[in-house]
């Protein structure tokens, strides 16, 4: 099936409570391993693509692999821009074919965050695409993104609603706790930010960074109100113990496939896992 827009999945994951998984494509092997994964699981996905990704890759690769990832695994696929920094960034990817887009102007002061995301949705929206904004500052590092732990700032719950009042995007991320990349320690989640937002605001609540978090920590964050989850940083690492793995037991090892093959394999297993985890197994 086509490419489509993340509304064609997120309304009813907050209705029903479960979250879809947002999984970040690095390279192909990451595109097979979660398609597959879904496809295993009758699961929608969505397709995470970075700013860093897609010049690592080249946008028309990226979009031509979305699509045939789309026709293969015959689930409810959204290719998403991740944190996009500016309107053109914005624009570049859904003339190329992206289905869906993130503007993230949480770095900006909060009224002109409002302004640039209300002028992204104008456009997107125009042509069918689904558009997230961001509110708060979420840290740790992830690609270009890199926030210290200092810097980084809850959501409000006040401002988020009215954020989302005024720019009516589909998906609202906000700052509750959370972080890009692996946690040192147990992170502390917000929860009454995310059950104040939730219960104001029809469009799902964002949780990035969930990578590391307790699997009963994500359960609540589901039930109160959160319907799209971000998740990179496990499966690049259990891609790279599988291929460290691999060449560690055969130093002669050279083939690229006998390593990224397996690689691709605990991609796989990881995003399954995740998916049975948000409950969107069998919502394809």
């Amino acid at each position: 099936m086509p490419l489509v827009p993340m509304t064609a999945f997120l309304p009813r994951a907050k209705k029903e409570g479960f979250a879809v998984g947002q999984f970040n494509m690095n390279n192909l092997e990451f595109v097979q391993g979660i398609a597959a994964a879904a496809k295993e699981e009758q699961s929608p996905f969505i397709f995470g693509v970075s700013e860093g990704a897609m010049r690592y890759m080249g946008i028309d690769y990226v979009v031509a692999m979305a699509e045939i990832a789309a026709k293969e695994s015959g689930v409810p696929v959204a290719l998403h821009l991740d944190h996009g920094s500016n309107f053109d960034v914005v624009m570049k990817c859904i003339q190329a074919g992206f289905s869906s887009v993130m503007f993230d102007g949480s770095h900006h002061p909060y009224e002109e965050n409002i302004v640039l995301t209300k002028e992204v949705v104008k456009a997107a929206h125009a042509v069918g695409v689904s558009v997230e904004g961001e509110l708060g500052t979420i840290g740790g590092v992830e690609d270009d993104l890199v926030v210290e732990e200092a810097d980084a700032a809850m959501a409000k719950p006040d401002e988020a609603i009215r954020f989302w009042e005024e720019t009516k995007v589909d998906a609202l991320a906000i700052a509750v706790g959370t972080a890009h990349g692996m946690y040192k320690g147990e992170p502390k989640i917000h929860f009454d930010i995310i059950d104040e937002v939730a219960k104001q605001v029809d469009a799902p609540i964002v949780l990035h960074g969930g990578s590391g978090v307790p699997d009963q920590a994500i359960q609540e964050s589901i039930r109160l109100g959160v319907g799209k989850i971000n998740v990179n940083t496990e499966s690049q690492v259990s891609c790279t113990a599988m291929i460290r793995e691999k060449l560690g037991n055969d130093p002669s090892m050279i083939d690229p496939r006998k390593y990224l093959g397996p690689g691709r394999d605990a991609i796989q297993q990881t995003v399954q896992g995740k998916m049975r985890l948000f409950g969107s197994s069998g919502k394809a």
